[in-house]
């Protein structure tokens, strides 16, 4: 088993010790915040890349060959689970942090550990791998639209540069995985270049988390009676994801294995996308950032219990 299958297996694992590790840290040494507030966006940058170069970008026009498929995840990543998202955080109904970082994260779709569950999960890798481009397109495309329509623009946009800092830490390493791709098609050295750029995100994605969770541990010990909710809504949306992939597949009439990855698609957010977003929120709103993390685990818990159920139950080979 090579490193990055033994991190992927663990990731789960990896994430909570994280997690309990960073807000431990900034309890027990407050001055840490500060420190690790500052390495926060050069890791998630370094995050990011490394996450990039892993999207084939170039396989957008196959993305289009199967219309039945496009339709389907089209419309559930960008139509009917926005809609879910949006009344699923009504429940909080105050506008306020918790509220806009768990609507941040559940609104657009993951494009990268979304690729690893639907090959775990026995889905179409082919069509997944197809997809996930094109879904990074339309997320950052439609990404403000949703935010100018389900939330309060002028609270969100209050500090402008940090916005701005934000899209920043998101387009360059962007602009910088398609500038390497050449690099990375190399038939000698190539593939090569690419499986060591891929043992990265799982260990930088463990830091990032460690370091939102040390700057904002005091947020997330005032918070606490606030989390068990969103841990319920993140849940509850993920059952419910699972249930829009049946609905789907069932009218578009797909293969049992392209259903499967309808439902990965569904089941997992980009939380890597809008963490940025989350962290450039005005001051006074950091617990965002925490809900985005938090958010995370517990997509990742569910997961574990998806591979064997969808494969399984859900979806069985007839």
């Amino acid at each position: 088993m090579s490193r990055r299958e033994r991190l992927e297996r663990h990731q789960v694992w990896l994430y909570l010790g994280a997690a309990v590790l960073g807000v431990a840290l900034g309890h027990l040494a407050p001055r840490l915040a500060h420190h690790a507030e500052a390495l926060i966006w050069p890791m998630l940058a370094g995050l990011l890349f490394t996450t990039f170069t892993q999207t084939p970008l170039r396989e957008i026009p196959r993305a289009w060959a199967d219309r039945r498929f496009l339709g389907a995840a089209i419309t559930g990543n960008f139509v009917l689970l926005p809609v879910l998202a949006f009344a699923l955080t009504r429940v909080f109904d105050d506008g306020g942090p918790v509220q806009i970082g768990l609507l941040l994260v559940l609104l657009v779709p993951c494009t990268d550990w979304f690729l690893t569950f639907t090959h775990l999960g026995r889905g179409d890798t082919a069509r997944a791998a197809a997809l996930t481009p094109l879904n990074l397109v339309l997320q950052l495309v439609l990404l403000p639209l949703y935010l100018w329509l389900m939330t309060d623009l002028g609270a969100l946009f209050v500090e402008g540069a940090s916005w701005l800092a934000a899209a920043a830490v998101v387009i360059i390493p962007l602009i910088a995985a398609v500038l390497v791709e050449p690099l990375l098609r190399e038939p000698v050295d190539g593939p090569r270049r690419r499986d060591r750029l891929a043992g990265w995100p799982v260990p930088l994605l463990g830091l990032v988390i460690v370091a939102v969770a040390a700057s904002q541990a005091q947020e997330v010990i005032a918070a606490a009676g606030a989390l068990p909710l969103v841990v319920v809504v993140s849940a509850v949306f993920l059952v419910l994801a699972v249930g829009v992939a049946m609905l789907l597949g069932a009218l578009w009439a797909l293969p049992v294995p392209v259903r499967r990855t309808l439902a990965f698609s569904f089941a997992t957010r980009n939380s890597f996308i809008v963490l940025p977003l989350a962290l450039a929120l005005p001051l006074g709103w950091e617990i965002a950032a925490v809900v985005v993390v938090a958010q995370s685990l517990v997509e990742l818990l569910g997961m574990i219990l998806m591979l064997r159920l969808i494969p399984g139950l859900v979806f069985p080979q007839r």
